[in-house]
Order: structure tokens, then sequence, then C-alpha cells
């Protein structure tokens, strides 16, 4: 017990020392004005460097990744299914699955797949 309350006391300790230093040590940058315009040769720029983002391709983006994610889990169940019997494999599979588009159903009715409104 006390080998584990000092192993805890003394990751604790070096993780706060860890971070103090870096707090400490890095370099800070203020932004002004002259720093956040753009650099073109000297001249004023023509339109705003600053463009606002669409949060519509924001979550096209986010969507993606998280199904992307999703098709990477359901990979080894083609070679679990030979480690396991059908049925187990079929119940959890088809279970994953149906989460999956039901998901995508609740996404589809939100109108979050629509890209122009």
């Amino acid at each position: 017990m006390m080998l584990t309350s000092m192993s805890i006391m003394m990751s604790l300790m070096m993780s706060m020392l860890l971070i103090m230093m870096c707090s400490i040590i890095s370099k800070k940058t203020k932004n002004n004005r002259e720093k956040m315009t753009p650099f073109e040769c000297g001249f004023d720029p023509k339109s705003s460097s600053r463009m606002p983002f669409s949060i519509q391709f924001f979550m096209i983006a986010i969507i993606f990744l998280i199904f992307d994610v999703e098709i990477v889990i359901l990979m080894p169940t083609i070679k679990i299914m030979q480690m396991t019997k059908m049925k187990s494999w079929f119940i959890v599979t088809s279970t994953f699955l149906i989460i999956l588009i039901i998901g995508l159903y609740h996404e589809w009715k939100n109108g979050i797949l629509e890209w122009s409104n």
C-alpha cells in the first residue's frame, strides 16, 4: 500500500513539475495588429484575409471521420467470424450495424447531410 501511494505521489509531483516548467519556458506571443495582417508585399489586401468557415462542411467532415472509424472497427469482424460461433458473431455485428444505421437516419432527419440549405 505504501509503495502504491508513493508511486502516485511521485507521478503527481513529476507531472506538476513538468507543467510548471513548460509554462515558464514556453514562448508567449502577443497578437498585435501587424502580426494579424496578411503579408502582401506591403500593400493592403484587396479582400478579407479571415474568410468565414462553413459549419456545414465541418459537420460533413466530422460525420465522415466518425463513420470512417466505425468501418475500421468493423474490419476485424471477418477474422473474428472464424474464431467464434456464427450466432454470437451475427448478433454482435448486426447490433453494431443497426446502431450505425440509426445514427445515419438521425443525422439525415436532422438535415446534417444536406449540403445546401
